[in-house]
């Protein structure tokens, strides 16, 4: 598949997809926004593989020596689309590009496959240190791989990508308590919800929503966090992410707005809304070019920087 089918592709990947994450990539620049695009779909295309999705729709999760079986060949997979030159299928091949243009390190990808291990493998979240590693395994590191492909080579920016990615998957997490209980998952810390069991069809008891509730505020540093490394991107990548930043953001303001409410349903954004979150993004990117303190990020939870291996070429 050349290039240009290869971007149709993924672009129908991620318009049935994620229409939030499609509303900010809009205002990014052309590169930036279709290698962007790539990254998403190879991503897209993890996540349904091993939860038996298509597209994040509804679940229809296999049994766990199933899954077991498709994360060995995830694995092995994208192994073999960064180290070799074979014909590879469009998800691969999407990653393949994505990360020889950008020279991203090997543990990137590997490391986002060790999150889907963690769903398979059912690991506890005990404490709110399991919950941010795992965070940091299925989001934390795919901002880390966008700020690359934006130009990012500074650790210290990379790590203000990491908290983007981290906020985005506490408030994911926060939005998608029912639905998750629903497929056997909780990702709350059980040290917070003191013995309280998560009723998947019926509304949250008081514990369950003080730690829903406790976990936007956690989320909440690593959104200031994040806004700091807005100054260090393109513009136009800057206005897209500070978009992203606000319309995440939203999910977790209403969550709190509609209190027990917001467990019958999932909340979201509506278009109009995103649009003047979007307008609203432009004025942070603005804010973020003028000189201003920097949020320090001591006390967060920071990423493991281990290998400097690149793929081969």
């Amino acid at each position: 598949m050349d290039e240009a089918a290869l971007l149709q592709w993924a672009q129908a990947q991620m318009a049935q997809g994620s229409s939030s994450f499609a509303a900010a990539a809009r205002v990014m620049p052309r590169s930036a926004r279709q290698d962007a695009i790539l990254l998403y779909a190879w991503c897209r295309h993890c996540d349904d593989m091993i939860d038996g999705q298509e597209l994040g729709g509804s679940l229809h999760e296999p049994p766990a020596e199933v899954q077991l079986m498709r994360l060995e060949a995830l694995i092995a997979e994208t192994r073999a689309a960064l180290e070799i030159n074979n014909p590879v299928a469009p998800p691969y091949q999407a990653l393949r590009l994505v990360a020889r243009r950008h020279d991203m390190p090997l543990d990137w990808p590997l490391d986002l496959i060790e999150g889907f291990r963690w769903d398979v493998e059912r690991r506890p979240f005990n404490t709110i240190g399991d919950t941010l590693r795992y965070g940091y395994h299925v989001a934390g590191v795919v901002g880390v791989m966008m700020a690359r492909l934006m130009g990012v080579r500074d650790e210290a920016v990379l790590d203000r990508a990491c908290d983007l990615g981290l906020a985005f998957q506490l408030t994911n997490i926060a939005r998608d308590v029912r639905e998750d209980a629903q497929a056997g998952r909780v990702y709350l810390p059980a040290e917070w919800l003191g013995g309280a069991e998560v009723d998947p069809e019926g509304l949250p008891s008081p514990n369950v929503m003080a730690a829903t509730l406790r976990l936007l505020d956690t989320a909440e540093p690593y959104y200031a966090s994040a806004r700091c490394g807005l100054a260090a991107l393109p513009a136009g990548c800057a206005w897209g992410i500070a978009a992203a930043h606000r319309i995440y953001r939203e999910i977790g303001q209403q969550i709190r707005k509609q209190g027990a409410v917001a467990y019958a349903g999932r909340v979201s954004t509506s278009r109009s809304r995103k649009a003047v979150l979007l307008a609203a993004g432009l004025g942070d990117m603005g804010i973020s070019r003028l000189p201003r303190a920097s949020t320090s990020r001591d006390g967060l939870w920071t990423r493991p920087v281990r290998s400097v291996d690149r793929f081969a070429l």
